[in-house]
């Protein structure tokens, strides 16, 4: 079974770990998108190299996905893994391939993998 689809339909939930490794941040080329819903503040303060940034709340009012995220395996990440749950819930609802990150940037940080902030310096968790 895909990490991308729970025994019961809903979408998977991945680690940090695996979320590095699908997303090309451990090392590897990886082939799915991060894809993160926190608010732009949150972005801002920072945010995992190569990420691309789409709110929940822009999301749930209907937003697209931004190109470089369509058509592709998504990887949903937030602060905490709360937001991207239902952030993938809804992705998956539209037809994406979507699982979110358990623990968020939080366990991002926290396995030592990569954070910058808007321009591009070493960046924080919000």
């Amino acid at each position: 079974m895909s990490i991308f689809r729970r025994a019961g339909g809903g979408p998977g939930r991945v680690s940090v770990q695996q979320a590095a490794v699908r997303t090309g941040h451990a090392g590897s080329g990886g082939d799915a998108v991060l894809l993160d819903v926190r608010e732009p503040y949150e972005w801002q303060a920072g945010h995992a190299p190569r990420a691309v940034h789409l709110s929940l709340s822009a999301l749930s009012a209907g937003a697209g996905l931004p190109s470089e995220a369509q058509a592709r395996p998504l990887i949903v990440i937030c602060r905490s893994g709360n937001r991207s749950r239902q952030a993938a819930e809804l992705l998956v609802a539209r037809g994406a391939q979507a699982v979110d990150v358990i623990g968020g940037m939080r366990d991002w940080v926290g396995a030592g993998l990569p954070v910058v902030d808007a321009r591009g310096g070493n960046g924080t968790t919000a």
